[in-house]
């Protein structure tokens, strides 16, 4: 599991932006060309994220973006462009990952916090910079399920307590706690004072 890295980012597509409501009116309409440019255009950003929610379980990712995509399909005739396209898939994405982390909750002892510091334990020591991306990312999947998701949602995508804990259904408070804790225990496991 820790040997596994962030899948490198494919080139996003280079169609023009502007012609995101022509694809969804086409992909509404029947054109699954039209979706496939969409799913080809977004799915690579919205798989990064996914990937990390998932602690770098690609599987777990993989269904979540499949799942989110399901969903899209279903709920495109709807979509009213009152955000952006690649908004609204994220926040698709978002909710399956998380249907995805609480469904598997209690097979990963979601929050006990202590299997990760075997799972970091069994990485070969070997002289590192503790800001490589390597190491965070290794050390970002050893976190507890529910700190790892506030931290991505909030360090990394930039969404505010609020829309996290309406998310996560859990208090602002608990979210600010989860995302304190999820830094203090990145921190010690990259080697870093406290």
């Amino acid at each position: 599991m820790l040997d596994t890295t962030m899948p490198a980012l494919r080139a996003a597509n280079d169609a023009d932006p502007t012609d995101e409501s022509a694809l969804v009116r086409a992909a509404v309409a029947g054109d699954t060309a039209a979706y496939e440019r969409i799913y080809h255009r977004h799915a690579p950003r919205l798989y990064a994220v996914l990937w990390r929610l998932c602690g770098g379980h690609a599987a777990r990712a993989e269904d979540a973006l499949q799942e989110a995509f399901l969903q899209a399909w279903r709920a495109l005739p709807g979509f009213r462009f009152d955000s952006s396209l690649g908004t609204w898939l994220h926040r698709l994405g978002v909710n399956a990952a998380l249907m995805e982390l609480r469904a598997n909750a209690a097979r990963d002892a979601a929050d006990s916090g202590d299997e990760g510091w075997d799972l970091l334990a069994a990485v070969p020591a070997v002289d590192r910079c503790a800001g490589t991306t390597l190491d965070l990312e290794r050390a970002l999947e050893t976190l507890p399920p529910r700190a790892r998701a506030v931290l991505v949602l909030h360090d990394i995508e930039g969404w505010k307590h609020q829309e996290i804990a309406d998310q996560l259904q859990m208090a602002v408070g608990s979210s600010k706690a989860q995302l304190h804790r999820a830094r203090g225990l990145l921190r010690a496991r990259l080697g870093e004072p406290a």
